[in-house]
């Protein structure tokens, strides 16, 4: 794989990039939701299911030859339903808590980007340019969106915050990271890695306050329709990143 090949395999940070992150990893807590408990498959076949289909999303990644829009979101997507059923077979099933899964997902994620930095010597997105590069990408991503949907979920259930205070929370923490890349000094790096990781706790609070009940503090939605609704939203921002990438026609 030339070295063009495999940075034009990774989208440019944009502010589409981020809200397509955004939708997507709502998305993923509320598809993730759909099939562990709305279908009851339970969360341990749940991760089976959304780990297998990960798989191939990301080995269709990592041999394809350049970018392509849907192929990457679809892995982006398959990593958060696979960190939200991952998260509560954790969380719930091992009975773990979201403290203590919070803390194995963070040490396991700092381990991961630490082998990443000492093994190729930058952390940049944009230095991506190798299988063995793009392999430690993809896991720092299912390792973050594990992380992130269970610091959401311990920010709306066991925080005392709510749904709706955990998402403002994230949401300000977000601003503020903005405001550091644009008026600070700190990594560029370093402020990527933070919003990646609080983009999943944001997207696994808004999926809880979209699906759950009034009764549980959310909007009631329930996660069919939520899910649709958040699916046709990703879908129509990857046809506009589609028409943006497609070659002017000569006259």
């Amino acid at each position: 794989m030339n070295k063009q090949a495999a940075i034009s395999k990774l989208p440019e940070i944009t502010l589409y990039f981020w809200i397509m992150k955004i939708c997507a990893t709502t998305l993923g807590e509320t598809a993730g939701d759909l099939l562990s408990m709305t279908l009851n498959v339970g969360y341990a076949i749940s991760s089976i299911i959304l780990i297998s289909l990960f798989l191939i999303s990301l080995v269709t990644q990592l041999v394809s030859k350049s970018y392509n829009p849907m192929l990457y979101w679809t892995v982006i997507l398959t990593t958060s339903t696979a960190g939200t059923t991952m998260s509560d077979f954790i969380d719930r099933t091992l009975k773990l808590g979201y403290v203590n899964g919070s803390i194995i997902l963070l040490s396991l994620l700092i381990a991961v980007l630490a082998f990443w930095r000492f093994t190729v010597g930058s952390l940049s997105v944009d230095n991506v340019k190798s299988s063995k590069m793009e392999l430690l990408y993809w896991t720092a991503i299912l390792v973050s969106n594990t992380l992130g949907t269970a610091l959401g979920d311990f920010l709306a259930d066991t925080s005392g915050l709510g749904f709706a205070g955990g998402a403002l929370l994230i949401s300000t923490l977000i601003g503020l990271v903005i405001l550091a890349t644009y008026y600070t000094q700190i990594s560029r790096i370093a402020l990527f890695w933070i919003a990646f990781v609080l983009t999943r706790p944001l997207g696994a609070t808004v999926g809880d306050f979209l699906t759950k009940t009034h009764e549980k503090g959310g909007l009631g939605y329930g996660t069919i329709g939520s899910s649709l609704v958040l699916a046709t939203i990703l879908a129509f921002f990857i046809v506009l990143t589609v028409r943006r990438n497609r070659p002017a026609l000569k006259p």
